[in-house]
């Protein structure tokens, strides 16, 4: 796949929501386009942007939905059984690569994983970022943090959050000066436990039902 291009941001974003904002309109979109066979006819719109400052990774999702559901409202809870968008990346030169997942409610799951060999208790090797961090995060959510019953007609909402790249850095070693570097990432769209479960990537995942899969992360290069 081509490099998706994650620009400077010339403006911070402001956490509204707004897709096409003074901040967003300068990002480039990709598509979260690729589901898997096991899911069920519910294919939603995915679109993300992603930017990027001295100082932190901005992420924005619009998901255009059904069967939107929204039960899990503390960090590090199991957010993929809701609808959920997530964002894993491996910064350059890095063993391990962090998966970041945000339910519609805007609660977060988030690790770094540096063996992703499935273990009876979740990996090989890996660390669940500390809650401190999450809490510290900023973030936009149009939907209400709990979304019970069930949502079945069509409705639009958006997740917008910035990731401190000393956060990465706690993590993950320092990363120097990001522009110019190549990184690897996937983007996804799941909901585990809805009505209509749905399992979609930006890069393609083969045919195991695995987002887990950083040999098949594609490259994002972080421009001017």
């Amino acid at each position: 796949m081509a490099p998706y291009v994650v620009h400077k941001a010339v403006i911070t974003p402001e956490f509204t929501g707004n897709w096409n904002g003074p901040a967003w309109k300068q990002a480039e979109t990709l598509s979260v386009a690729s589901f898997h066979p096991a899911g069920s006819e519910h294919k939603p719109t995915v679109n993300a942007r992603v930017l990027y400052d001295d100082t932190t990774l901005y992420v924005h999702f619009k998901v255009l939905d059904r069967f939107i559901r929204s039960l899990h409202t503390r960090h590090q809870d199991p957010v993929c059984q809701d609808s959920c968008v997530e964002f894993f990346f491996q910064p350059r030169s890095t063993p391990g690569y962090f998966n970041m997942e945000a339910n519609c409610g805007g609660t977060l799951h988030c690790s770094f994983i540096e063996d992703h060999q499935r273990t009876p208790t979740g990996f090989a090797q890996y660390r669940l970022i500390d809650t401190s961090w999450l809490d510290r995060l900023r973030i936009y959510h149009s939907m209400p943090s709990v979304v019970e019953p069930e949502l079945p007609g069509s409705e639009e909402w958006t997740v917008e959050y910035g990731l401190p790249l000393s956060l990465i850095e706690t993590y993950a070693g320092p990363l120097g000066k990001i522009t110019g570097q190549t990184w690897r990432a996937n983007f996804f769209k799941c909901g585990d436990k809805t009505s209509h479960p749905h399992w979609a990537s930006w890069a393609p995942i083969g045919e195991a039902l695995n987002f887990h899969q950083p040999d098949r992360f594609a490259p994002i290069f972080f421009g001017e």
